[in-house]
């Protein structure tokens, strides 16, 4: 299918300012060229062309919103100072399996100051010495090579978690948000009551505890009490029963001493 047509197809009665993804994969280039797209597609921020036989950017129009240009397994070989004019704002350029050679055909991406990842692999250029240091030297502005940055960290999987990195960037500039500062705030009400309600606890929980000790101390006292009026008693049963059996004694002496002189 043409790109032409492939364009229409993918439009589904859309109007092409509301279009802002646009995928051309595999569709076909008459004479190498772009054909069908125009400077309508205003909100465009995603455009692929991947295996379309394309050779030239010449007819690439204005697309001031594009972010993410995919342009895979074709055959450019030069012509990229056209993408700096057009797309002013690309942050991500795929030429990988492209007719790219030499350093002084990227040189021309110097310009696309907002590229943070581009990707070259399999294509001629990646073949000289120290390509990926060249590279880096030459495009200051990119973060990415072919996937991987100067220390050999992979890329983020998509541009959704560079958008998240600079989300996060620009809150940590900016501050929390008051949103989150009111729910801070409760936290921070909720902890110190939890706190006091803690303390009042422990508190309670004291002096149960020396009512508790108190109250045992007081059973203690009341036990040795009752021990030494037991003993008491004893004692006094005890000398009870001595003085009576003196008694009977001293009775049975008398006793003795009258039958003694009767005799």
């Amino acid at each position: 299918m043409e790109m032409k047509k492939r364009i229409n197809q993918e439009l589904r009665n859309r109007a092409p300012e509301e279009v802002t993804e646009l995928v051309l994969d595999n569709c076909l280039c008459v004479n190498g060229e772009i054909e069908g797209l125009n400077d309508t597609f205003k909100k465009l921020e995603f455009l692929s062309m991947a295996n379309v036989e394309l050779s030239s950017l010449a007819r690439l129009p204005s697309l001031n919103k594009l972010r993410k240009l995919e342009l895979s397994d074709n055959v450019i070989s030069g012509g990229l100072e056209v993408l700096a004019e057009k797309c002013p704002n690309l942050t991500y350029l795929n030429l990988s399996g492209n007719k790219i050679k030499d350093l002084s055909t990227v040189e021309a991406l110097q310009n696309l100051k907002n590229l943070k990842s581009l990707d070259l692999f399999n294509c001629e250029i990646t073949n000289l010495e120290d390509y990926r240091e060249s590279i880096f030297e030459l495009l200051q502005q990119i973060t990415y090579l072919d996937g991987f940055d100067q220390e050999d960290n992979e890329a983020p999987d998509s541009e959704e978690d560079d958008d998240e990195d600079d989300e996060d960037e620009e809150e940590d500039e900016a501050g929390p948000l008051e949103g989150f500062e009111e729910e801070e705030d409760e936290d921070e009400e909720d902890e110190d009551e939890e706190e006091e309600e803690d303390e009042a606890d422990s508190e309670v929980g004291e002096g149960e505890e020396e009512v508790g000790l108190s109250y045992l101390m007081k059973e203690e006292i009341q036990d040795e009490e009752d021990d030494d009026d037991y003993v008491e008693e004893g004692e006094d049963e005890g000398e009870e029963k001595e003085e009576g059996l003196r008694g009977e004694k001293r009775k049975r002496d008398v006793e003795d001493d009258g039958e003694e002189e009767d005799d």
